[in-house]
């Protein structure tokens, strides 16, 4: 390949890893500069490959091996990508990080090794890609043990510890420098690698589980760094380049995050996180605990009264309901518990009550940055609603209700109130603010800063909610679904709905969805019938099938061509599903989890993430099914409870089918 073309075209791919890396500090955008990263790093090997001849005919040994070791990778990727669940993404990227690392520290002691040719340049930066990609690899190794719950998360510190810190650390060193004017690159590598290992080990073990998202994108700078050495090793230019823009990028987040905790970033790497300065005065005896592990499972503190909803009169009911400015603010207790989408059930209450609710997001929520971004982002929380501390810190004294879920220290008023604590002149969220603040956290225990919060035992305008985030949201929700009904109730008596006649006799669109409710009453030939007279009155009417409507496929289509319905009016989902939305009646006969919004509102059960039929956009709802149990999978139907627009015939199909002819 010639020189010239293999420069432009790595110029080409370095910048588009460039702009993916610009466009994944967009929000709405990080899919896209997720993507073009990829397949341009991807371009990159190919390219390199080509570059060094992998092709040939010579080295199809090689060329065997690399293509197995590929698609192995490959492999495992895509199994992590379906495993791998978002709150153990921490732990996962520092494994990555580790990786790189170990990969870097690969290539240089492969070119110590083979490379009888290396000159002094090559030698020297070999033996630092070695001692930086083993150094590395052992501090991924162990971030990701300590946020994994293999080892504690606080810091660790031997006797002797910053002295052996130091001398691995110089010794690393000297043997790259010494590697230059000594032959014997075998010891000395081995002698690199061990003190790397060593200097790796000992850094990394002193740092506590408050600073691990600062270690976990340092290290993602020396990752990059390692593999640009290596590619000065091996004078590979997109090599350096590509290393170059991680390590920048990952140093750029680091000095980020530290300016964002207040902290120094030589400090963090000393282990200086283990002094808990003076305590805030409290009206009751704190919780003594060494550490806080949000993984455990203690039983809830049961020295501060757990409020308990009970009716719509209750206090924190009318505080929710009165509200018209409401902050949440999201924290790593919120992902455990995998409660996003009861936190954005609980913001379409309140938006429906006319309160203006928006997500207070502080730069180290959660384990890593943009952790809680990419959670609320999966229940579709508009991107807009969520805001950076310093867009929204001013506003939290002229807020209604500050609702707290899972989170400690970046909210712990204790960082502007004590000294030398781990957390103190840490710039925090001020909810302390807040004219209203409920606290749904697992328990009283300090947060991993070990820090006790004020805010636990102050008594006014504060309510705490202890134990699981779920079952304390489940509380906030119900207990605006209380109040409602009960202020409700009159209106409803009163205010006339428009009736399912008016609404079958004036529908334009219909769009039927056939289940196998109406296979078993055997209801095809009155569904014809419904047909004929919705299209008598002028409507528009056609079927939604789902694929696995039934128990085959093509059941459904086989059922209702028996009673000579059209083949064209047989739509299959995904030619009819963005039509619901515009559809004035969609009509229900026998359909459960083709059809549940449960898919996509839920995790882990057995038809999350299943394609669904969109009935629920629909601008009027009739579901004529048997009774209100759930389908198949088990799973409830939140249609069933759905007041507005959606109309209930419960009992056998062959009767609600005929109810509604009555009424045409």
């Amino acid at each position: 390949m010639p020189d010239l073309f293999y420069y432009i075209a790595s110029a080409v791919l370095v910048f588009g890893v460039l702009v993916g890396i610009y466009l994944m500090s967009k929000v709405e955008k990080a899919h896209i500069g997720n993507s073009l990263s990829a397949v341009s790093m991807a371009l990159a090997i190919a390219l390199t490959m080509v570059k060094y001849e992998v092709f040939g005919t010579d080295v199809r040994t090689a060329l065997i091996v690399i293509i197995v070791s590929m698609l192995l990778g490959a492999a495992i990727g895509a199994w992590i990508t379906k495993k791998v669940k978002m709150i153990q993404m921490p732990q996962m990227v520092a494994l990555l990080n580790g990786f790189g690392g170990g990969a870097s520290a690969l290539v240089g002691g492969l070119t110590l090794f083979t490379d009888k040719q290396a000159d002094s340049f090559s030698v020297f930066t070999a033996m630092l890609a070695l001692v930086v990609g083993v150094v590395t690899l052992v501090g991924s190794l162990v971030a990701a043990a300590k946020l994994q719950g293999i080892m504690k998360s606080k810091p660790v510190v031997l006797p002797g510890h910053s002295v052996m810190t130091a001398v691995s650390l110089v010794g690393s060193l000297a043997v790259c420098v010494v590697s230059i004017f000594v032959p014997a690159l075998i010891p000395l590598a081995i002698a690199a690698f061990v003190l790397s290992f060593a200097f790796g080990l000992f850094f990394s073990i002193r740092v506590g589980g408050a600073d691990m998202p600062i270690t976990i994108s340092l290290l993602n700078s020396f990752s990059g760094v390692a593999g640009a050495i290596a590619g000065l090793a091996i004078k590979d230019i997109l090599l350096v380049a590509v290393g170059g823009i991680v390590g920048a990028s990952g140093l750029i987040l680091t000095q980020i995050m530290c300016r964002a905790m207040n902290r120094s970033l030589f400090d963090i790497l000393l282990g200086k996180t283990s002094s808990h300065g003076k305590k805030v005065e409290k009206t009751e005896k704190p919780v003594a605990v060494e550490e806080n592990e949000p993984e455990s499972k203690a039983e809830p503190v049961k020295e501060e009264p757990v409020p308990e909803i009970k009716k719509p009169g209750d206090p924190l009911s009318s505080v929710l309901k009165t509200a018209k400015d409401v902050i949440i603010v999201p924290g790593y207790g919120m992902a455990l518990a995998q409660a996003q989408a009861l936190v954005k059930q609980l913001e379409d209450k309140l938006e429906k009550n006319g309160a203006n609710v928006r997500y207070a997001i502080h730069p180290v929520a959660g384990r890593m940055p943009g952790h809680m971004n990419v959670l609320l982002a999966e229940v579709d929380v508009p991107y807009e609603k969520l805001y950076e501390m310093k867009d929204i810190n001013d506003d939290f004294k002229n807020t209604d209700v500050a609702i707290v879920i899972g989170a400690n220290d970046v909210m712990n008023p204790a960082a502007k109130e004590t000294e030398n604590t781990p957390i103190s002149g840490m710039p925090i969220l001020n909810v302390a603010d807040a004219k209203n603040i409920i606290i749904c956290n697992y328990d009283l225990k300090p947060g991993y800063a070990g820090v006790e919060n004020p805010l636990y035992s102050k008594k006014d305008g504060v309510t705490l909610l202890l134990g699981d985030a779920k079952e304390s949201l489940m509380k906030l929700i119900a207990s605006m679904d209380s109040t409602e009904q009960a202020e409700t109730a009159e209106e409803d008596k009163k205010e006339s709905k428009q009736s399912t006649e008016a609404v079958l006799k004036t529908a334009k669109d219909v769009i039927i969805v056939p289940g196998y409710g109406m296979a078993l009453a055997q209801a095809q030939a009155l569904v014809k019938q419904l047909e004929d007279k919705l299209e008598k009155n002028g409507a528009n009417v056609r079927y939604a099938i789902h694929p696995v409507a039934g128990r085959m496929p093509g059941h459904m289509n086989v059922l209702l061509a028996e009673v000579d319905v059209p083949y064209e009016k047989l739509y299959e989902m995904k030619d009819i599903n963005d039509d619901f939305k515009n559809t004035d009646v969609a009509i229900v006969i026998g359909a459960n989890d083709v059809m549940n919004p449960a898919a996509k509102e839920t995790e882990n059960t057995p038809i999350s993430g299943m394609p669904i039929l969109n009935v629920a956009d629909a601008k009027n709802i009739i579901i004529c099914n048997y009774d209100l149990k759930p389908g198949y999978a088990g799973v409830e139907n939140p249609l069933y409870s759905k007041k507005d627009g959606v109309t209930l015939l419960l009992g056998d199909a062959k009767e609600s089918l005929m109810k509604l002819l009555a009424l045409l």
